[in-house]
């Protein structure tokens, strides 16, 4: 798994789900306390699941299909124009992953495809192994492979070189080698992109297993060992939100950013050779908001986790939505005026103060969906 994105809270949430399963308890109290409410969850819970995660997923498999051709297109024609191109195709893909971090639940998890996909830091000295030790890369091969040298950070280092002075490079310093590696890497990508996408709309086990979408839809229903009642599905849908606003801000902003600029770490950077972290953070949480406002943005709208909320208190319901868009404009202004890059702006005075209003509007937003909507689940009248 991502050695360095994945924060101890977050950790413990994905290892708390069980293979494929859920992380609810399905409990509910004994006694119905004074600020009950009730909320029917199935068009909710429905909405969820096949217009903001299945179709994010469906997204992302399209996306590793462009990233499949962009690439062949590449191999077959090396030239600066395609290199781009590849390059384009490349951060169009990263796009639908980041903003399906925020639930990172169910097949993602029990199927690894979050470590193939996804696992940080690179390994920069296997990979320089394999590239000058090894010819003719096939997708097979590679998936048999340690998760650190395949992946979207392998392209990435193949793509746009090592993101110090820059986050270009000249089509001349891809060896041929380097887009043989890259074609196996993006065959790599396409399947297992395809397999996140199948086991949500067909199989959660590639096999007689049901999609998982079906699961989520369906708690308590027969052969669902995963949920029993829509309460483990909305807890499960929550902490997703808990796990990533957690991530970013106490893992992949914070563990570069360290106490001072002299602890300031660019190693700790992820998507540091695109210079593309701010686009990544920024999606993680524009990822919360779909969840919570129940649609991909500027898809129509419809239930989501804020209607749960509103049920219970419109006002926090309202306070919410307004700290998760504080959380994404503040994450966008880390840039500054002149478009620094992450890895920049942890080492720069002004940059750092924009780093930690950043930090502290993630922080605000986690207390809020830990302290105030998590223990709504304990007054909901299922």
């Amino acid at each position: 798994m991502k050695q360095f994105t994945h924060s101890a809270v977050a950790i413990a949430l994905i290892s708390a789900l069980a293979a494929c399963g859920g992380s609810g308890s399905d409990s509910t109290p004994t006694t119905e306390p004074d600020n009950s409410f009730s909320f029917d969850a199935t068009d909710m819970v429905t909405n969820l699941t096949e217009d903001v995660i299945v179709a994010g997923y469906n997204d992302l498999a399209g996306e590793g299909e462009a990233l499949l051709l962009a690439t062949q297109t590449l191999v077959a024609t090396p030239t600066q124009a395609n290199l781009e191109a590849t390059q384009d195709a490349w951060k169009a893909a990263r796009q639908p992953w980041e903003q399906g971090e925020s639930h990172i639940f169910g097949p993602v998890d029990s199927m690894g495809i979050d470590p193939h996909l996804d696992s940080w830091p690179l390994n920069t000295i296997d990979l320089t192994t394999v590239l000058s030790t090894t010819t003719g890369f096939d997708a097979e091969t590679i998936k048999s492979w340690n998760d650190d040298v395949q992946g979207f950070h392998t392209m990435e280092y193949l793509l746009f070189g090592d993101g110090v002075a820059d986050n270009t490079k000249a089509i001349a310093e891809l060896t041929a080698n380097e887009r043989d590696y890259l074609m196996g890497l993006a065959e790599v990508f396409r399947d297992y992109t395809k397999d996140l996408d199948d086991a949500w709309v067909v199989s959660h086990d590639a096999s007689s297993g049901k999609a998982y979408g079906e699961l989520l839809k369906n708690p308590g229903s027969d052969g669902n060992t995963f949920y029993s009642s829509n309460v483990g599905v909305v807890e499960e849908l929550i902490n997703g939100m808990i796990g990533i606003v957690d991530e970013v801000g106490n893992g992949k902003i914070a563990d570069p950013f360290g106490e001072s600029v002299s602890s300031a770490d660019t190693s700790k950077v992820e998507s540091q050779y695109s210079w593309n972290s701010l686009t990544d953070f920024s999606n993680n949480i524009i990822g919360v908001r779909n969840v919570y406002q129940g649609e991909l943005t500027g898809a129509a709208d419809k239930q989501g986790i804020v209607d749960f909320v509103a049920a219970a208190d419109k006002d926090l319901a309202t306070r919410v939505g307004t700290e998760i868009d504080n959380a994404i404009l503040t994450i966008q202004a880390i840039e500054g005026s002149n478009d620094m890059p992450f890895r920049q702006a942890i080492s720069d005075t002004e940059g750092r103060k924009r780093i930690q209003t950043a930090v502290d509007a993630l922080s605000k937003l986690q207390t809020s969906l830990e302290s105030d909507v998590l223990p709504l689940l304990k007054t909901w009248k299922v």
